[in-house]
Order: C-alpha cells, then structure tokens, then sequence
C-alpha cells in the first residue's frame, strides 16, 4: 500500500513541476522591412535594404521578396546583391541573426527622371518565421521626405567597442555603416584646407620642427607616447578639438607656403579588439586651390607614398586610408546624413584637469551640413506631444554634442536608455524630426552596438 501511494504521490509531483516549469510560448517571430519607403536620390549610387527579425533564429531561414521595378530596367539601370532572379529576390537569415540584408546598386551615368521605383515584397518566410506587417517596401529613385519609422543601426560586432559608425538620413530612411578604422586622415571640403584625425579610433599627432619626410626617422619617436587612453591631461593636445572646432585641429591650416608644413607623427588608434596601427610621418601640400597632396610613410622608411586629394563641395570631407593608400568612401554627401552613431574621444574630469576620454555610444549632429539639434525633457513636454505648436520654443543648437553621450547611462551599477529626454533635429533643408531612443544594451532590452530609436516628422518643409 506504501509502494502504490508513493506511487500515485510522485506523479502527482511530476505533473505539478512540469506545469509550474513549463514556459510560456514565444511571439511569432516575424519578418518585415524597416519601413514603408525609402529614397535613392541622384548622388546615391548603392543602397543596403535591411529586413529585420523579431529575435534571431535558431537555423539558417530563407526569405523571398518579389520585386517590381517601374521606369528602371534590372540588368541595365540598376542591379542587386544577391541577384534577382525571374522577378525574385532569395534571401537568407543566418542561423543565430536576426537580420537579411540585399544592396541596390545604380549603373554608371545613366539618366534617371525621379519618378522611376522599385516595389519589394516579402512573399515567404521559412519555418517558423512569419511575414510581418511591413512586408512592402518602395524604393524611389528621389529623395523622400520620410514621415519617420523605427531603426536599429548596424554597429557590427564589438558591443561596447563596436567596429562600425553608422550616418543616417532621416528623411530618407537610410543608414550607412562604415568601418571606423577604414580611414586615417579626413581632408576638408570647405573654403580652408584643414585635415582631421580619425577620431574614432583615438588617433592623435604631434608636430615636428621639421618640414622634410626623409629627415623623420625612429629617434624621433623616443620617450614619445601619444597614447589618449593614460588619463594624461596633455594627451588632449594630441587630438582635434573634442568639440570639433575646425579651427583647433592637431594639423595646422595646410599653408599655400610649401616650407611652412611641418612633418606630423600620427599614431593611428586601434579600433574595437583591433590591434594598434602602426605610426606613420606624413607631410601635407596644398595641390592649387582644388586639393592636397600628401606625403607618408612609416616612422622606419625612407621613401615616401604620395596621395593627391580633391576637394568635393558635396561633402564635408574626403578620406584616405594609410592601409590601402587611396581616397576611401566614409560619410554621405553633407546634405545626405543628419546624425552619426559611434565612438569617439571627448573629456572628462580627473577633478582637477580635463583628459581625453573614449565614449562608447556617441551620436554626433551634422553641424558642417547645416544640420542643428535640442535636447528635450520630459517634464517640459512629452515626446508624443510634442508638435510644431512647439518648435518656436525650442533652442535648437549647432553643437555636435547636443545628443553626444547624454542620451543613455552606462556604468558599472546602470546602463541603459535615459528615458526622461528626447531630441529634436532640424535638417539642412528644415525639416524637424523628434528622436526617441528606445535600447542599447541588454540591460533595456536591446544589444550593444545595435542601438534602437524612433523618429517621427514634426515639420515638413513645404
């Protein structure tokens, strides 16, 4: 009788715990783009299309998208990676992602009218993913003036020490990711010839009383450190003007007097788990009124490359790469990008000195593009209510930093989205847009190095 009751007692047990551990199910894991619309104006020649997972999947999960282009011919005008195939695009999920990605890519001197668009459609999704409700996507080959959307921005692996910045254009729904250590010097577009370190990777020079490569050997280096991560106060005199003053950068105005531009030794950063680079000595001419020339070299060579840089009204900057020794793609054209995601050296307190600081998560305004933002509090006025009734009041600032590092905590005892602030952005062409953060770690529920925000438009430039 014991047996049978002890019997009956740890069934009973049984069906109790696994009632008690049994989970709740999962919500449906859906499929679906970005958003609704995106443009493509004539100075864009590729664009990524990301579709986004609700969490990452388990094994490898195909996604079909039908395509209809309407006024561009495929093959001819434009093409696809992967390759679209009898009006079929076939996409993958990589097991253990959340993410598929296709890239459009314009032909060369063709002539578009800005009518032409092309129409994506997610037609199936692989066991057990299902299609979500933006399942359609309209590409126009125009610039669009985005009503505002949800993005989750590539930073790329790294987390807190992510390898990628990203450029978004809110009104076009875009954002570019770039490699942060993909380029080493940025060369000015503007009416002055100033050249920027890489900021990103913690780059920092120091001049020589030298103007001749040849004459810049390794003793030149002896007891010198360039180092920015040492809490050193002086290391804030290796770097460009944190608040990026053009006028205050490590390499002077390139002067149209070849003699007066000295040699520079630039310790390039590391970027992410990176190694460090490699030093380098360069020299940098004006080429006429249009360009640059530069001249490097490692500290221990005795020859030097040489790179000739042209200014491009369109953009602020453009870049070289020591690494491959050529102009390199970094940001949009100025008036394609609004904010940037990144990392970055800026300065904080020791309590008595200012030092170089790397902050993780920047975000960083477009103020060479006209671009101006305002940070606001919540117990002004709330995000959803904020309206056009209230752009009058709004200070809206030409600062780099206005988001900067003031839009999330991240310490050893919290991390996480602030919640009591939002930003407002005005562009270079006027519109206003509002930005709410919404995760960045795991601790708000997101991923370090794929921060999440939404945007919405305020005001629509008529």
């Amino acid at each position: 009788m014991k047996k049978v009751l002890g019997f009956v007692f740890l069934i009973t047990v049984s069906a109790l715990n696994a009632c008690k551990e049994s989970d709740p199910p999962l919500p449906d894991n859906l499929v679906q783009f970005e958003s609704t619309e995106q443009g493509m104006d004539a100075a864009t020649q590729s664009s990524t299309i990301k579709l986004k997972l609700s969490r990452a999947v388990d094994a490898a999960t195909p996604i079909t998208v039908q395509v209809t282009p309407t006024g561009i011919t495929y093959g001819t005008q434009f093409t696809t990676t992967p390759a679209i195939t009898n009006n079929t695009l076939s996409l993958t999920v990589p097991a253990g992602s959340s993410e598929t990605s296709f890239t459009i890519t314009k032909a060369n001197s063709i002539f578009l009218s800005g009518t032409e668009t092309i129409d994506f459609a997610i037609t199936s999704a692989g066991n057990p993913v299902l299609v979500g409700t933006t399942k359609s996507l309209k590409v126009k080959f125009t610039s669009i003036i985005s009503t505002g959307t949800t993005l989750t921005l590539d930073g790329g692996t790294g987390g807190s020490s992510a390898v990628n910045s990203v450029f978004v254009d809110l009104s076009n729904n875009a954002a570019t990711s770039i490699r942060r250590d993909s380029w080493d010097l940025g060369f000015y577009s503007g009416a002055d010839f100033r050249v920027i370190l890489n900021n990103t990777t913690g780059a920092a020079a120091i001049a020589l009383a030298k103007n001749d490569l040849a004459q810049v050997t390794a003793a030149d280096t002896a007891g010198l450190s360039l180092s920015v991560g040492n809490f050193d106060p002086a290391g804030l005199k290796w770097v460009d003007d944190v608040s990026g003053d053009l006028t205050k950068t490590v390499i002077a105005s390139i002067s149209a007097t070849d003699a007066d531009n000295k040699v520079y030794i630039i310790n390039r950063g590391t970027s992410g788990s990176t190694p460090a680079k490699g030093w380098v000595k360069v020299r940098i001419l004006r080429n006429g009124t249009t360009g640059y020339t530069l001249q490097y070299a490692g500290i221990k060579e005795t020859t030097f490359k040489t790179v000739s840089i042209t200014k491009d009204d369109a953009y602020n900057f453009k870049y070289i790469s020591f690494t491959t020794g050529t102009v390199v793609d970094v940001e949009p054209a100025k008036a394609r990008w609004d904010i940037e995601w990144s990392g970055g050296i800026y300065k904080t307190s020791d309590g008595t000195n200012d030092i170089p600081y790397y902050f993780a998560d920047q975000v960083y305004i477009n103020v060479l593009g006209g671009v101006t933002a305002a940070e606001i509090l919540t117990s002004t006025v709330s995000y959803d209510a904020y309206a056009d009734s209230n752009i009058a009041t709004t200070t809206f600032k030409n600062d780099k930093y206005v988001i900067g590092s003031n839009w999330r905590v991240a310490s050893q005892t919290s991390t996480g989205v602030r919640t009591d602030r939002f930003y407002v952005v005005k562009d270079a062409a006027g519109n206003v847009y509002k930005i709410k953060f919404i995760s960045f770690a795991s601790q708000d529920g997101g991923e370090r190095g794929k921060p999440k925000f939404e945007f919405k438009l305020v005001k629509k430039v008529s």
